[in-house]
């Protein structure tokens, strides 16, 4: 997963959590299930993590085997706010998926064996020295519609594995499609989260969070912890929640990870910590609501 750090607290002139309409003091929280759609035993999990858990949204990513369970899951229960997890590597050998763009118009995107590129630091080193921005807009745009051809409407783009899309132009373009289409973006990055709030769009106010980061042992009351002590201003945690069954042992070697989300997101501590702390979760719609105010194609 992305390279990330614990969240603390960073100076603002004016914190998102403003922008959106709260009191500087407010401490807002998005808990939003990455990876959805990428195989059954994750859409289930995900699904029960915003229906019973804590979880408040989550970020579809359509080429992968399990997008059409996920879709439908999702045409099904059109209460439940949701991203693109726009998709530009591979990283289940067992599952493997490659771009929605027939291949042959996105060579740039491919690694020799004409496959996407595996998440590792060499694998996106390469991809990123060599990916032609035209060809990524193509794959990207057959990701965003194809979940409007599905006649679903999401809230959001973000990335898999691409911190901010991992370059400048490909953070541009990404901003400019959700112009386009109506859409907020996940941005967590500095200077990133300068310069879109300098434009009066509202992104995360402190250090992301993505569950990968975190010890698998003692999660659960690391993640109570970071609950009681979230800092004012607008945060996201980027969670992962699997059911972590035979199956997922089988083809990810990250399904720990996985089963110690799911098994904190629908916790009765994790509900209780929320009642008992002066905190609110938002999702994506709020932030949608101001970039598509501001932002224009």
């Amino acid at each position: 997963m992305d390279e990330v750090s614990v969240p603390t607290a960073v100076a603002s002139s004016e914190q998102s959590s403003e922008l959106l309409g709260y009191p500087p003091e407010a401490r807002l929280l998005i808990v939003n299930c990455d990876d959805f759609g990428m195989y059954p035993a994750i859409n289930a999990a995900v699904i029960e993590s915003i229906e019973e858990g804590i979880a408040t949204s989550c970020s579809l990513m359509v080429p992968c085997p399990g997008a059409p369970q996920a879709m439908k899951l999702l045409s099904q229960r059109p209460q439940i706010p949701f991203g693109i997890h726009l998709t530009l590597v591979c990283e289940m050998p067992a599952i493997p998926w490659g771009p929605l763009t027939d291949r042959e118009r996105v060579p740039s995107l491919l690694d020799p064996a004409g496959e996407l590129f595996s998440p590792t630091p060499a694998g996106r080193a390469t991809l990123l020295s060599q990916a032609r921005l035209d060809e990524i807009e193509l794959e990207f745009r057959a990701e965003i519609d194809a979940v409007a051809d599905a006649e679903l409407t999401p809230t959001h783009l973000d990335f898999h594995c691409l911190a901010d899309g991992g370059r400048d132009d490909i953070l541009d373009l990404t901003i400019g499609l959700a112009a386009e289409y109506g859409l907020a973006v996940r941005i967590w990055l500095e200077p990133g989260r300068q310069a879109m709030r300098s434009r009066r769009l509202p992104v995360t106010d402190n250090d992301f969070l993505d569950s990968f980061s975190l010890d698998i042992e003692g999660k659960a009351a690391r993640y109570a912890q970071l609950l009681r002590d979230l800092p004012a201003g607008l945060n996201e945690w980027a969670v992962h929640p699997s059911l972590g069954d035979k199956e997922s042992q089988t083809v990810d070697g990250g399904w720990l990870v996985r089963r110690t989300d799911y098994e904190f997101l629908i916790s009765p501590q994790a509900r209780e910590v929320l009642q008992q702390e002066d905190k609110t979760v938002v999702d994506y719609r709020t932030i949608q609501r101001v970039w598509s105010k501001t932002v224009s194609p």
